[in-house]
């Protein structure tokens, strides 16, 4: 015994959070090595645009915006008004309007603390993934989503240094077809909600809208308008659910349901 904790129970808690750590670090592989190339590439189009390695570097580790930055970086590189630069920004990460909406209601238990750390950290296959844990009944813990987060948010920065070092070293990516690595995980990633209500008349609502602001409109609006899309038709076709589930996670504790009053 130590300070009236049985050293068994301690070991055996330090032992979960591992496997919980683990298991969202081994959640996030796949996407590491999908999202590589473009983080490679910010690092070459940062550098390109004026900035050394270490400002490259900062910013992909104080901003870790993904596509934002590309569009930020692009645009400043083109002297565009930064009213405008603004905008196009706003465009791409209105879906994460979206997505701290569906997470938060899922890390309600977390401290206001780890509720900032983790809002800092989410990302489309943060969000996602998040989804995919709660809908299986499993516990969403602190530990589990920093597992999740930190080794995607790592190699991140250090793609950023590698495109900023090594940029004219590396040849483009269509030509050898890894720009369309990340799209097959996304598309992965939506084919797994395949089983829920709905699914198929709102996906193919988001994207048809979307096709057609990009041919119409031109990126990055058709991100936010097929987001839209999506989201009228679920508003369109949803019927009132009664006796609904709702999960509840804490962490270190097992997954508990409440029915929710109509």
């Amino acid at each position: 015994m130590m300070d009236g904790c049985n050293p068994k129970i301690l070991s055996g808690t330090q032992t979960g959070k591992l496997a919980q750590f683990w298991d969202g670090a081994r959640r996030g592989g796949p996407v590491m090595a999908a999202v590589a190339p473009f983080g490679i590439l910010f690092g070459v189009v940062a550098v390109d645009n004026g900035l050394n390695v270490s400002e490259s570097v900062w910013m992909s580790a104080a901003l870790f915006a993904g596509a934002s930055q590309l569009v930020g970086m692009e645009l400043f590189g083109k002297h565009v008004a930064p009213w405008m630069i603004l905008l196009s920004i706003f465009a791409v990460n209105f879906r994460h309007v979206l997505y701290s909406a569906g997470t938060g209601r899922l890390i309600k238990h977390f401290t206001p603390l780890q509720q900032i750390v983790a809002f800092f950290f989410l990302t489309d296959v943060q969000y996602a993934e998040s989804e995919k844990q709660a809908e299986q009944k499993k516990p969403i813990t602190f530990v589990w989503y920093m597992g999740l987060a930190i080794p995607l948010y790592l190699s991140w920065v250090i793609e950023a240094y590698i495109g900023a070092t090594f940029g004219g070293m590396i040849g483009d990516p269509k030509a050898i077809g890894l720009d369309m690595l990340l799209p097959i995980y996304f598309l992965g990633l939506v084919m797994g909600f395949r089983s829920r209500t709905n699914w198929f008349p709102i996906v193919a609502a988001s994207s048809v809208t979307s096709v057609a602001a990009y041919f119409w409109i031109g990126s990055p609006w058709h991100v936010t308008v097929g987001a839209i899309g999506g989201i009228v038709m679920a508003v369109v076709i949803a019927k009132p659910l009664s006796g609904r589930e709702t999960v509840i996670t804490l962490d270190d504790e097992p997954v508990k349901t409440v029915k929710d009053v109509q």
